[in-house]
């Protein structure tokens, strides 16, 4: 049996489309370099994955694996809440009177890192 160990960021307040964008090259990864890869990546999503991959990594640690042998087995962006107090909704008045909502996305970033020995790679 493989060892699996996660880590969820929840409530990031950018929609789950801008951070997926990141995600897709990263499956498959060493753990060590998705952290190099993001750390040269310009776009704004790049902070929360670098922060929850990073955390994943620590859980390891604490669990006694090696993170050098860390691979990213699963990484998904998934919608957050819509409403919450001060998010979600926000008035914006339209033409003629209407009332135009602005939706406030927020995402949950959930990724299991999974130690992989030299002789399975």
């Amino acid at each position: 049996m493989q060892d699996q160990v996660h880590a969820i960021a929840r409530h990031i307040p950018m929609s789950p489309m801008k951070v997926r964008r990141l995600l897709a090259p990263l499956r498959g990864m060493t753990a060590q370099a998705a952290l190099d890869v993001l750390r040269m990546m310009p776009q704004a999503a790049a902070e929360p994955v670098y922060k929850v991959i990073r955390s994943a990594m620590a859980n390891a640690d604490e669990m006694g694996l090696d993170t050098g042998n860390l691979y990213i087995v699963q990484l998904t962006a998934d919608e957050g809440p819509g409403r919450m107090p001060g998010k979600g909704w926000r008035a914006r008045w339209g033409s003629r009177g209407r009332y135009r909502p602005i939706r406030k996305r927020s995402s949950h970033i959930t990724v299991v890192l999974e130690e992989r020995l030299p002789e399975q790679q």
